[in-house]
């Protein structure tokens, strides 16, 4: 199932601005690469950053929303920024289910 992690941040707690959130965003690809199996998450479908809006997209495909909250706590990104985790469906797939509506 894909799942979009919104994580947004404060510009006062940005990456580019606080040094302690530097250190934490410089680590996370690499202990969300270690920890990914613990919290049966399948893979990172994408991350990708809006630095002026202050705000985090990562896509998953995993089990569970509440895996990938454990996951955002384990890692250090509920830590700086505030999240929000939506299920995802593909484009193509929402196109196929409404045709096979009657």
């Amino acid at each position: 199932m894909l799942f979009g992690v919104f994580a947004v941040h404060s510009p006062e707690s940005c990456p580019l601005n606080n040094k302690t959130s530097r250190k934490i965003f410089l680590n996370i690809k690499t202990k969300m690469d270690s920890s990914m199996k613990k919290f049966h998450i399948n893979k990172v479908i994408g991350f990708y950053l809006s630095v002026l809006e202050h705000e985090w997209i990562i896509i998953f495909d995993a089990e569970n929303a509440h895996d990938i909250e454990q996951l955002c706590i384990s890692v250090g990104i509920s830590s700086i920024s505030t999240i929000k985790i939506v299920p995802m469906s593909l484009f193509t797939d929402s196109i196929d289910k409404m045709k096979s509506l009657k």
